[in-house]
């Protein structure tokens, strides 16, 4: 990236005013991708986790599966999911608060005893997999910020920083070299007039 400048001093104080800003930045978005590295692998082993247990729960009923043949479809359905919204590290995400399923109304004396424990074990698999759910698009969320955030410490640290130092190195060289030129023609000028006089 080629920064534009002019050999003047007030391109030199803007420049180390853009310089320090980027300086002082740097630190935070450090910390900040760090925070966001922790994240994204805490709410990757969660979703693991629930992705483990899930799958563990459908095993224990396998044996099961010819009863769920007799299950009505439509008699156990998700109502709403109740959300909110926490900051990590100024990245809004998804907080999963309460999962609200709606029971279609049944004869206990017509359907089979074990309705009521199916009833039971479909809200269970749903919870676990919603939940499994919100902790990937969690961990996409994170990850999606802290590549943004480490994309930006690489422009500063990699780029701009350097870039900012050597334009004002370059502008102060130049001053340096017109001050010295004009140090010399005052010399000059000054040894003539002794010369003529």
């Amino acid at each position: 990236m080629s920064i534009k400048f002019q050999y003047n001093k007030t391109s030199q104080q803007r420049l180390k005013k853009q310089l320090a800003i980027r300086e002082r930045a740097l630190p935070t978005l450090k910390n900040k991708e760090s925070a966001l590295r922790v994240e994204v692998k805490r709410a990757k082993d969660e979703a693991d986790r629930l992705d483990e247990k899930l799958h563990e729960k459908m095993k224990a009923y396998d044996d099961m599966v010819r009863l769920w043949g007799e299950f009505e479809e439509d008699l156990l359905s998700i109502k709403d999911v109740q959300l909110k919204v926490k900051k990590i590290a100024g990245v809004k995400t998804p907080v999963l608060e309460d999962i609200i399923f709606e029971t279609k109304s049944f004869s206990l004396f017509n359907k089979p005893k074990w309705y009521l424990d199916g009833i039971a074990v479909l809200k269970e698999l749903a919870r676990v997999a919603i939940e499994r759910e919100f902790f990937l698009r969690k961990m996409h969320l994170l990850d999606y910020a802290r590549k943004k955030t480490t994309q930006k410490v690489n422009l500063y640290e990699k780029v701009q920083i350097p870039g900012y130092q050597d334009a004002i190195r370059k502008i102060k060289r130049f001053l340096e070299d017109e001050e010295n030129l004009s140090k010399s023609s005052q010399k000059i000028v000054k040894s003539r007039k002794e010369g003529a006089a």
